[in-house]
């Protein structure tokens, strides 16, 4: 068995990014091994090796996945030109450097995933996995049963034809819908195609993993088994 991890590997345990992310940083010059540039993929890296990207140490961090309710009114960004409040503002400093795993809008609340993980983001992401994300949404008026309908068999947009995978009626005004690939504002656009406006927009679920009675702006950090449950299994 071959000795150390490979460099890919090892920049995304640092919080770089991907490994496929990695993998453009190593090919375009810009990582260094023990003081000499390295454009090999397949390099493996062990304990008394020394890996710089562009001249800056690379050490592993601890990978952590925290679970983020998200509050109505707040950015998924770092810094906002605009001014606006992000969500870092309600994190403590140990987990500024984590990144935020997809967004929800401004308007939207609810769960929100942010690790330095990023093997863990690109599977969270990647279309071909179809991790499941539940969304309870209430509209300004009562929803037509046919509308509800199209939600499954597509509503056209100026983004083209989208869908949810599932949808149920919770009352009159309110309903359950399940992605498991999201364009930008789905929902909304959506629902704003079929002459809706939400007035409230909750993810509770991602995967198996609910979102529970976890406080607004309060956090958790993941265990093994929830992580898993993250990616449906």
């Amino acid at each position: 068995m071959s000795e150390g991890v490979r460099l890919n590997k090892y920049l995304a345990s640092c919080g770089v990014g991907s490994r496929r992310a990695c993998e453009e940083l190593i090919s375009t010059g810009r990582v260094e091994v023990n003081g000499s540039p390295c454009l090999k993929l397949a390099t493996r890296i062990t304990p008394s090796d020394h890996v710089r990207l562009d001249g800056k140490r690379m050490i592993p961090k601890e990978e952590i996945v925290v679970i983020f309710h998200k509050p109505r009114g707040y950015v998924c960004t770092r810094s906002d030109e605009l001014g606006r409040k992000t969500i870092y503002d309600l994190l403590p400093p140990s987990l500024q450097s984590l990144h935020h795993v997809g967004r929800l809008d401004t308007d939207s609340e609810g769960m929100l995933i942010l690790t330095n993980d990023g093997d863990l983001s690109q599977k969270l992401m990647h279309p071909s996995k179809s991790v499941e994300k539940e969304y309870l949404v209430t509209s300004n008026q009562a929803f037509e049963n046919s509308h509800l309908d199209q939600f499954l068999t597509g509503v056209f947009t100026e983004e083209g034809k989208l869908k949810a995978k599932n949808i149920e009626r919770v009352s009159a005004r309110r309903i359950k819908v399940i992605l498991d690939h999201g364009a930008k504002r789905q929902i909304r656009v959506m629902l704003d195609a079929l002459g809706y406006q939400v007035t409230k927009l909750l993810r509770v679920r991602i995967g198996k993993l609910w979102l529970g009675d976890l406080e607004v702006s309060r956090y958790a950090v993941l265990n093994e088994r929830e992580i898993a449950m993250l990616m449906g299994k």
